[in-house]
């Protein structure tokens, strides 16, 4: 058959992400895979905050178009940038085993996250990690930042920011374990949903065609996602809502763990609930019932204040 042709973005990890699945589908699968570079609205506008380019799928969008009009077959995606809304004719259906979830936190000097001093310039270009540092740290400064994570930590080194809080996952895939001073614990910062996975996206009518793919999927992240986004999906959010979601196993039980937050940190609520799971019906429910049970606590009023509305 012709190689498979995979669109992502460019970036340094995007491609890292590009060049994983391609090994992947040549290792366990013996197909052959071609990359094809697509430049996304959340590349071309780094001058602003991504919770203002008004938006959904800012890094995804233009690669599912590239399905749609044939550039390539399938797309490869980190799993916190894909909307819970998504194209009927190009569902995700395929994500791979979860590198580690949760933030890190890189300063330039050294210090850990409660030992920078008061005013410390930290970097990050999320709400939900603005929003929980806040609940702990509110003396210091969170400064938005946007570009790839080189171009980031390069900033830090010229002396712009203090620290920086980026994912792990990225820092790791990028061979840049060196220069992590200290992991968030999930207590303090919760992580993006779906943040460590990564899910290949393609046509539905092109499974047939497609079925290798299966190989890749690893069970447990598919569930432990899926219970994060039926969650996310229940509270309507995406970028401009600082949420965290974390759901994991134990043997064959998993356990979700979410909060929600105001912009500022000072109002939270948290939500938490353990179940059986061995389907994708069974983590949907989960994450949905942790949410019913978040807005019946009180997240409905966060949100509306902040001008989300909860149907």
């Amino acid at each position: 058959m012709k190689p498979v042709r995979i669109a992502t973005r460019g970036s340094k990890l995007a491609l890292w992400q590009a060049n994983y699945l391609r090994d992947a589908l040549m290792q366990k699968c013996g197909v052959a895979a071609d990359i094809v570079v697509i430049r996304t609205s959340g590349d071309q506008h780094l001058d602003l905050p991504i919770a203002q380019l008004g938006m959904k799928g800012v890094f995804t969008k233009e690669l599912e178009v590239a399905l749609l009009d044939g550039r390539a077959e399938v797309a490869i995606h980190s799993m916190k940038d894909v909307p819970t809304e998504l194209s009927d004719v190009c569902p995700v259906l395929i994500v791979f085993k979860r590198e580690d979830p949760r933030d890190v936190l890189i300063s330039r000097m050294g210090a850990k996250l409660m030992e920078l001093g008061a005013g410390a310039r930290v970097g990050t270009s999320s709400l939900r990690r603005a929003s929980q540092l806040r609940k702990v740290r509110p003396d210091l400064q969170l400064v938005e930042i946007r570009g790839n994570v080189d171009s980031r930590i390069r900033k830090l080194d010229q002396g712009e920011y203090d620290a920086l809080v980026l994912a792990r996952a990225g820092v790791v895939r990028l061979g840049l374990n060196a220069r992590i001073t200290e992991v968030i614990s999930p207590e303090i910062v919760l992580p993006a949903v779906g943040q460590g996975a990564l899910g290949v996206q393609f046509f539905e009518t092109n499974w047939d065609e497609l079925q290798f793919l299966k190989k890749l999927e690893d069970p447990e992240t598919m569930l432990a996602v899926t219970a994060e986004r039926a969650l996310m999906a229940e509270l309507h959010g995406g970028c401009r809502l600082p949420l965290g979601a974390w759901a994991r196993f134990d043997g064959a039980t998993m356990n979700l763990d979410a909060c929600v937050l105001s912009d500022d940190g000072l109002q939270i609520v948290r939500g938490r609930a353990s179940r059986r799971c061995e389907n994708g019906r069974e983590a949907t429910e989960l994450g949905r019932s942790v949410a019913q049970e978040m807005l019946a606590a009180g997240a409905d009023k966060i949100l509306q204040a902040a001008g989300r509305t909860v149907a």
